[in-house]
């Protein structure tokens, strides 16, 4: 496990209070406007489904320079019970607000949660976004009761998205996860987790804590580790998710390298049982599904386009090392053709990510060879976008687990380029 992320205020707060039930945890940074109503909400939902609960509301900050701490200490001491026709909980919630120690990341905020949960032990632990704009007190229930009632080590949230929301989850992590591990998890990056008290100590014993996991790898770690340990796991519909997003042809930042570099670094990890895993099954999916409407999301396509455009010529040399030959040429044929409208191919486009993971494995600067990754995912993107703009969210839905099948059946195709790499 390393150093502890939680330092001596939040230590001796938490030996005060010395056991619990449940923890819910919010890592932070820098949340002053949103945090408020996250913390209510699970203050709410704590009080309204687990009334004779010991409960702690922990969180985890990453150093913020703002109001955030601030906002949510006023909101944990506001006694707003009678107002949304709640009884106060038996027991009066315990909270902690903490600057976690570590690696500036979500990851690390996410370890001393853990340790917080640990230390307690708690029966069930979860962990939320600090910049939902959408949570209600219901979503407390949907990511505790899975592990508290039906005995689920692994709570992932399923959301009803805008079609252009987590483009990163749509076009590699979901149908790459689906592919190798043979789950079929929607949103294995959401963000928003329940967890049991055993699967928790399994993650604080792994040697991960000082790589990408401690960034914005740490969700797909999470749900990769989850699978691959056996935990029984199950989604919980959540509705429709509104946070503060962000166009895709925008400034990826360190996100994609650290969710995709993580992503290929476990392939590394779990290889005997990837490729041994043939298709994928459903996940169960609990909760009252409803009808709901994601917030639209504006994308700039002809700035992917360019994006894209340029990175083929600067990136040619690199393409020719990490693709195979039959790969290149229909890549280059690809840009060839691109206008103002893109057309990737599906195939290509598994082909392209598959080829990508395999030359990782033995590439010495990581973070160069995903930087070059980028612009041939902003031309998918663009192409998707095409392919779908006409279409509504559930149709858009439906050419997705397109690609996620096209993912399972070009599989064969990973594991040759993969056994000839290690060879």
């Amino acid at each position: 496990m390393g150093k502890s992320a939680l330092n001596d205020e939040a230590l001796e707060i938490l030996n005060t209070i010395a056991r619990a039930d449940i923890l819910v945890g919010i890592p932070s940074y820098n949340n002053e406007k949103t945090i408020g109503h996250v913390a209510e909400a699970i203050k709410l939902g704590l009080a309204k489904y687990y009334p004779t609960a010991k409960a702690v509301l922990f969180n985890s900050d990453g150093g913020s320079d703002d109001q955030t701490r601030m906002v949510f200490e006023r909101i944990a001491r506001t006694n707003s019970y009678d107002t949304f026709f709640i009884k106060e909980p038996q027991f009066p919630l315990k909270t902690v607000s903490s600057q976690y120690i570590g690696i500036p990341g979500k990851g690390s905020a996410f370890k001393a949660i853990f340790e917080a949960a640990q230390m307690l032990g708690v029966k069930a632990c979860a962990v939320l976004d600090s910049d939902l704009r959408s949570i209600t007190p219901e979503w407390i229930q949907l990511l505790l009761e899975p592990v508290l009632a039906k005995g689920y080590g692994y709570v992932c949230p399923f959301y009803r998205r805008y079609k252009y929301d987590g483009t990163i989850t749509n076009s590699i992590a979901y149908p790459f996860t689906r592919a190798l591990y043979g789950r079929r998890v929607r949103q294995p990056i959401g963000g928003d987790f329940g967890f049991s008290g055993k699967l928790l100590k399994l993650y604080l014993n792994q040697d991960a804590w000082d790589t990408d996991v401690t960034r914005f790898g740490i969700d797909i770690w999470m749900t990769t580790t989850a699978i691959v340990n056996g935990f029984k796991i199950c989604q919980s519909f959540m509705g429709a998710k509104i946070h503060d997003v962000k166009d895709p042809g925008a400034d990826l930042g360190p996100m994609f390298i650290q969710v995709v570099g993580t992503i290929f670094s476990l392939m590394s990890t779990y290889g005997s049982h990837w490729q041994k895993v043939v298709g994928s099954r459903p996940t169960a999916i609990l909760g009252f599904q409803s009808e709901t409407a994601p917030k639209p999301l504006n994308v700039n396509v002809s700035r992917m386009i360019t994006k894209f455009t340029e990175g083929i010529s600067s990136h040619k040399s690199s393409y020719q090392q990490i693709f195979s030959e039959q790969v290149f040429t229909k890549l280059m044929e690809v840009a060839e053709m691109s206008g103002d409208n893109i057309d990737f191919p599906k195939t290509l486009w598994a082909k392209v990510v598959f080829d990508y993971a395999v030359f990782y494995q033995t590439a010495q600067d990581h973070q160069r060879v995903l930087q070059s990754l980028i612009p041939l995912y902003y031309g998918f993107i663009s192409s998707f976008v095409h392919e779908t703009e006409n279409l509504d969210d559930y149709q858009a839905e439906e050419i997705i687990e397109e690609l996620c099948q096209i993912y399972e059946d070009s599989k064969p195709y990973l594991i040759e380029q993969w056994q000839q790499n290690k060879s």
